[in-house]
Formats: C-alpha cells, structure tokens, sequence
C-alpha cells in the first residue's frame, strides 16, 4: 500500500488515478447524453473541483462552457459549517443550465446555500455534479444528480483535495491513515 505524508498526517491510496478517470469519462458519458442540446455552463468551485472539472469537460461531447467560483466552509480537516459569500461569478445565468462542478460533497450545506445563490439568477435548471459524496455525513436533503463515488466519513486529499494547501497534485485519492 502505498502512503504519503503531508504536514502531520499519513495518507494511504484508497481510490486510484485509473480507477477515478474510468469513472470520469462514464460520467461525462452519461452528462453528455442527458445535457444534449443543453449548451451547460459548468460552474466549477475552486480550488478542490479544479482537477476534476477539467478531466470532466475535456471527456463531454456536447458544446459547454466552463468558469469557477469560490465558495467554501472548510478549516483544516473537518467542516465549519459556515458558508461563506460565492465569489468570481460574471457569467449572466438567465434562462441558461448550470452544473456546478464539485470535489466532494460532505455535510451539504455549502451546496444548499450555494444553490439557493444562483437560484436567485433565474437560471433555467441547475444541475449538481461532484467527484465525491460522503452520504453518511449530509446534513440537509440535496439532489446531487451526478457523482462519481459515495466515500466513508474519512478524511482524504489527492485529485485536487487538500490538506491546508497540501496534497491537491496527488493523482490518487489518499484516505488518512489513523
């Protein structure tokens, strides 16, 4: 097993690089069929989704557009709950299908309130699509109408997921090792 350490923590490969482009190019896959004809705006939220929301768009065969956002409720390793102001968005999303691009879904409510946001732009739909999702760990109820994989509870970096700044050029996903 093959492990890496990052400030004061080991984290060991849980899923690797081939295993998360194989799911990737099934997603883009399947959103590209579903969005057909849709002309979507990919919202993607920095700095986590970055990696995975190019792997995403370069694998989609319908036309889209892609642009990025900040929005974030993390400290160090755990969520504070407290969502902070979306920031960076200059697109007009009248009337036009938005997927935001997200690395991992975890208590929720970063997404809620972020949803809640750019509803207020009268998009015409607005689709959600995360790398991961932490199910056990939703706090509110959240359509998430794309995802790659649901994980356990842990703690991991890799694939553009950090640890204070760390870790987010790995190309596996690395759980914590306790």
């Amino acid at each position: 097993m093959k492990t890496v350490t990052i400030k004061d923590k080991t984290f060991a490969i849980s899923i690797p690089e081939n295993e998360i482009l194989k799911r990737v190019e099934t997603l883009a896959a399947e959103m590209s069929r579903r969005l057909e004809g849709k002309h979507p705006l990919f919202l993607t939220v920095l700095n986590g989704a970055f990696v995975f929301a190019a792997d995403l768009v370069r694998r989609m065969t319908i036309p889209c557009e892609i642009s990025f956002v900040r929005m974030s409720s993390y400290s160090g390793t755990a969520s504070t709950g407290h969502v902070k102001e979306l920031m960076g968005l200059k697109e007009d999303l009248e009337n036009r299908t938005v997927v935001v691009v997200e690395d991992i879904i975890d208590s929720g409510l970063t997404m809620k309130e972020m949803l809640a946001l750019l509803r207020k732009k009268h998009p015409a739909e607005v689709y959600v699509a995360s790398l991961l999702v932490k199910p056990d760990n939703l706090k509110v109820d959240l359509d998430i109408d794309f995802r790659c994989f649901d994980i356990p509870n842990d703690f991991i970096v890799g694939y553009g997921l950090d640890y204070d700044g760390e870790g987010r050029n790995l190309r596996d996903i690395y759980t914590v090792v306790e």
